[in-house]
């Protein structure tokens, strides 16, 4: 038998004193964010089907991970240490980005077939440079260039094409002095964009499209974000690589992928301080995949990695919204984003800066409030 073990944080709570019965901390603080957790599932399926599971609070932790036994226990020791470790700030360039409370990531798409600007950063440098230079003022941390489009149906673009969409745009944003990352799976192109000034690589395939980018990102020593997408050659969207056509469990289906790719990135010589995961909502995902993913992003902490979440203009908004277009999805987005803090999302990879950061400053305000709060509660 081969078992997997999820350790899934299902209770969350404003802060530790909150869930405090005088017998010691009540809750968990999770990936190092401003949220905290106080119930948790494990659960071992094996071949697809649940065989144990467990509901445990902080108090009886111990009893519960010793449970299954071996090699299980000895993984759900492990998990449970990662949802409480505290990330290291990312170095990109001469910025550092802290990463105890979520952080914006910008995009800036420089291709001719983006679903959300339909090619004007690409076709006008002005306006792509005035676009960088307002989300960069409004507080992006990062800011994420990509030269091919991945949604779905898109062409795959030429290696060389890609470079020269993303290098000017990289090197604008480089004089502005900004953290740039660059969203490509293709070594050739990384290559290119860190000689001109990218500090970090966001590879949709989590490194599993071109077989050079595990060593590039190695001997770079630059951050790097493993994005979960079903498709192992051109089309991530493909679902023909997994068993069946299709996902058993969309959850522990991403969970496992992104497991193994982060361990084969670090056997390969990637720092383990260096990885961020993504589970790639939105690729190869239908929209009840995207609602169970999202609905389980604290499960993605006991990775032991900071989690970069997606979300922002994603189809699912449309179709749970009168199919409104791309440009259309503001308010959306922002609830899709405030449900990723809450569930202690590092990073929001997203299109409206200003306004995502004045969501993040007013759910960081509350985040506050509840921490110094402790009227009425037990001490």
């Amino acid at each position: 038998m081969t078992s997997s073990i999820y350790l899934r944080p299902v209770g969350l709570a404003l802060g530790p004193q909150t869930e405090s019965t005088g017998n010691g901390p009540g809750a968990i603080r999770l990936g190092g964010t401003m949220v905290y957790a106080s119930r948790f599932a494990l659960i071992v399926r094996d071949e697809g089907k649940v065989i144990h599971r467990r509901i445990f609070g902080v108090s009886d932790a111990g009893e519960a991970l010793a449970e299954p036994g071996g090699t299980l226990t000895r993984e759900a020791e492990q998990q449970w240490a990662n949802l409480q470790k505290t990330h290291a700030p990312l170095t990109l360039g001469e910025r550092t980005i802290r990463l105890d409370q979520p952080q914006v990531m910008g995009v800036l798409n420089v291709t001719p077939d983006s679903f959300s600007d339909g090619g004007e950063w690409l076709e006008k440098p002005d306006a792509g440079r005035a676009h960088t230079a307002a989300m960069v003022e409004a507080g992006a941390a990062i800011i994420d260039i990509g030269g091919e489009s991945t949604r779905p149906g898109s062409t795959p673009t030429f290696e060389g094409d890609e470079i020269e969409r993303v290098v000017p745009a990289i090197e604008y944003c480089a004089s502005m002095g900004a953290a740039i990352s660059v969203d490509t799976r293709r070594a050739g192109v990384l290559e290119a964009a860190l000689a001109k000034g990218a500090h970090m690589a966001n590879d949709v395939s989590a490194l599993r499209y071109d077989p050079r980018m595990l060593d590039l990102v190695a001997s770079a020593k630059c951050p790097v974000v493993l994005m979960h997408a079903p498709g192992t050659g051109e089309d991530l969207h493909s679902m023909e690589a997994l068993r069946g056509g299709a996902y058993g469990d969309v959850v522990s289906d991403v969970f496992d992928t992104l497991y193994h790719q982060r361990a084969k990135a670090i056997a390969n010589g990637i720092d383990e301080d260096r990885i961020m995961i993504d589970p790639g909502i939105g690729f190869g995902k239908s929209l009840s995949d995207n609602l169970a993913l999202i609905n389980a992003l604290p499960l993605f902490h006991a990775l032991g990695s900071p989690l970069l979440v997606g979300l922002s203009r994603k189809r699912m908004i449309g179709a749970l919204s009168n199919e409104e277009p791309a440009h259309e999805r503001l308010g959306g987005s922002i609830a899709l984003a405030t449900a990723a803090m809450n569930a202690g999302a590092h990073m929001l990879r997203v299109h409206d800066v200003a306004e995502t950061v004045q969501a993040r400053n007013v759910w960081r305000g509350l985040r506050d409030a509840a921490l110094t709060d402790f009227s009425g509660l037990p001490l």
